[in-house]
């Protein structure tokens, strides 16, 4: 065992603490000790000769010049049990609600353990969300894990909510990382209400936590859902935001003197981005299936993050900012979604119909300018007459209420019926 060496604290910038003397490991913790107060917890991120980069966990405030540093050599891990239902709890562990403490008997890694790609089952269950437009044209399978792509104010948390109240699952774990502090109550008490919370596990962790936080929150919420996973259940995993993750670890990053390198990016974010994201999936036993909020920054499908997101995750789901000026919602861009899992999870009408969905939008979607101006004339082309006819039921088809729930059977009955008028059965 490492012995434990104690050190001073010599430099604070920003928020990276500097110490020296001490030894302790990457990913280990530390105690910062303040006089006349209480240790500020710190994780170890980085070091260069002597000097060991910490990252606080939590407030910083009393830290002077010389405070006492102690390795504690405890590494991430994460109190587990059943107890965790029903309960909010921050990137930490420590509960947000006014329910007493928690009862956890078991400790699991914060990072989780690397699952054998050989050892994965296949992906070949759909997964009912609730959401017709999702359930008859991008089906999700348990198992898989899918990206909620768009910019700021188009949707993306109100679509969550419905996927959250809708889908049939176990258990379900939400992270919610560096949105609004507000939000995580209208969360729970709007989108989950209390029948909802009584088989979730809520993980929040606002804009206004450090940056080290928001990191373990994201991790923290992927490791329970590990752990339900592992006993069998059937987990829906949650996030809103991937995005907001990715920032946190830019910060931390950034201050320990990595180098940005696309648009403001350091390398090692676009390496963890995978590490967090492929822990999710099917096992042995038990699968989770993760839904990942991710923000297009500008509106700017290209930007860094939200490229990245795309390469990793099973397929994603684009919405649209004019769909969503149009009075569509939820405002799904169907031509630009994708689940990459649906051939092996539906039979062929339902794939058949899903592509000839996708063929009468996008004629309409290219011939939309000269549509809008009165420079088409009817008759011209005889494809883009039947996409003008049908435009108004395939907006229809993606329209949904908020409140309204519309299974797999309910859905794939709606394609078939609007199928059926375009091919003038």
């Amino acid at each position: 065992m490492m012995p434990v060496v104690e050190g001073r604290l010599v430099r604070m910038v920003g928020l990276t603490l500097e110490a020296k003397g001490c030894v302790a490991p990457v990913g280990s913790q530390c105690l910062v000790e303040v006089p006349h107060g209480e240790s500020v917890p710190a994780e170890v991120v980085g070091f260069s000769e002597d000097r060991l980069y910490l990252m606080p966990i939590g407030p910083i405030h009393g830290l002077t010049p010389g405070c006492r540093v102690v390795p504690t050599l405890r590494s991430g891990a994460v109190a587990v049990g059943d107890s965790l239902i029903g309960r909010i709890i921050d990137g930490a562990g420590v509960p947000l609600d006014d329910k007493g403490p928690l009862l956890l008997n078991k400790r699991i890694p914060l990072q989780g353990k690397p699952i054998n790609p050989m050892s994965r089952p296949g992906i070949t269950e759909p997964l009912d969300v609730g959401v017709r437009a999702v359930n008859g044209l991008l089906t999700i399978g348990k198992g898989q894990r899918v990206g909620l792509f768009a910019g700021s104010g188009v949707g993306k948390s109100t679509l969550l909510g419905m996927m959250t109240r809708n889908t049939k699952a176990d258990v379900v774990v939400v992270g919610l990382i560096g949105e609004r502090g507000r939000e995580v109550k209208e969360f729970v008490d709007e989108t989950l209400m209390v029948s909802g919370l009584a088989r979730s596990v809520v993980v929040a962790t606002p804009a206004d936590a450090t940056p080290l936080l928001r990191i373990h929150g994201a991790l923290r919420a992927t490791a329970i859902a590990e752990y339900y996973r592992d006993k069998g259940l059937n987990v829906l995993l949650l996030m809103d935001s991937l995005t907001r993750f990715a920032q946190a670890l830019r910060e931390v990053a950034l201050s320990i003197g990595e180098f940005p390198v696309t648009k403001g990016y350091p390398p090692s974010v676009f390496a963890k981005l995978p590490q967090l994201i492929e822990r999710v999936g099917n096992a042995r036993v038990g699968s989770i299936t993760g839904i990942y909020t991710v923000l297009v920054e500008g509106d700017d499908p290209n930007e860094p993050i939200a490229d990245a997101a795309r390469a990793i995750l099973d397929g994603h789901i684009q919405l649209s900012r004019t769909a969503a000026e149009s009075g569509v919602y939820p405002a799904i861009d169907i031509e630009a979604s994708i689940s990459r899992s649906m051939i092996n999870i539906v039979d062929k009408e339902q794939m058949s119909l899903s592509r000839e969905y996708r063929k009468l939008s996008s004629i309409y979607e290219q011939s939309r300018d000269l549509i809008s101006v009165g420079a088409y004339q009817a008759g011209s082309d005889i494809a883009i007459d039947r996409a003008i006819t049908f435009h108004p039921h395939l907006e229809g088809f993606i329209q949904q209420d908020i409140h309204e729930k519309l299974d797999l059977k309910a859905s794939l009955v709606s394609l078939k019926e609007l199928g059926s008028r375009w091919r003038g059965e």
